[in-house]
């Protein structure tokens, strides 16, 4: 069963939309894999998570952090349009593009939480991280629908490009940095909290029939 995948970000039109446009004149070679797209995005993430780490220490942490963030967006916004030009869609390359998203943004999570000496609260948004693409993908498994809310994954990047641009203009910016990722994880805590609610609520009325047959043993015969 295909998955239908909505989107009600308020940024895609704006940004993503526009970058998809950028895979014309990048002029990628049609034989280049677009996993390597997804990977190339991946080492920009790290990137970006490294420049997080070091931003309240040295002067380029925060230019690092942006030019990761922003770097594996588009990355991201090209690999599939470099996938269906190039007739190269396969569900490999979906599987690794939807492992990476979220990894990409425990590492930021992480890299921030190490900068201001709080792993803490990394552990937290890092757990609320996945529990969120977790909720998201159940729900999209139980009632074809990939949805994206207002404030998805492009407006979490365009946050952290703005928050890594701060940090290296700022002269001191330690407690800006704390107070920043304290309310992002409170803020994250409190949206999980509201779409597990929901979430319930929609695949009820939305779903399928519920699935209610065993679990069968491998190996195992009922003679």
């Amino acid at each position: 069963m295909t998955t239908k995948r909505i989107s009600h970000s308020l940024l895609d039109p704006f940004l993503t939309t526009p970058l998809k446009k950028l895979y014309r004149v990048l002029h990628i070679p049609k034989r280049f894999p677009p996993e390597g797209i997804v990977i190339i995005g991946h080492l920009l993430a790290l990137a970006g998570a490294v420049g997080f780490a070091f931003a309240l220490k040295t002067g380029w942490g925060g230019w690092l952090a942006a030019f990761g963030v922003a770097g594996n967006h588009i990355a991201d916004c090209i690999d599939g349009t470099h996938a269906r030009a190039t007739n190269q869609c396969r569900n490999g390359g979906e599987l690794l593009d939807h492992f990476c998203d979220p990894l990409s943004f425990s590492y930021w999570l992480a890299g921030i939480g190490w900068g201001i000496g709080r792993l803490d609260l990394a552990l937290v948004a890092v757990m609320t991280l996945y529990a969120t693409a977790v909720l998201t993908n159940i729900k999209a498994k139980l009632i074809g629908e990939f949805t994206l809310d207002r404030f998805g994954p492009t407006e979490f990047k365009t946050l952290l490009v703005g928050f890594g641009i701060a940090l290296a203009l700022l002269p001191t910016p330690s407690t800006f940095a704390f107070w920043f990722f304290a309310i992002l994880v409170g803020v994250g805590l409190l949206s999980l909290k509201i779409q597990l609610v929901k979430s319930v609520i929609e695949v009820n009325r939305k779903g399928a029939a519920p699935d209610t047959s065993e679990w069968e043993l491998a190996g195992s015969s009922d003679s």
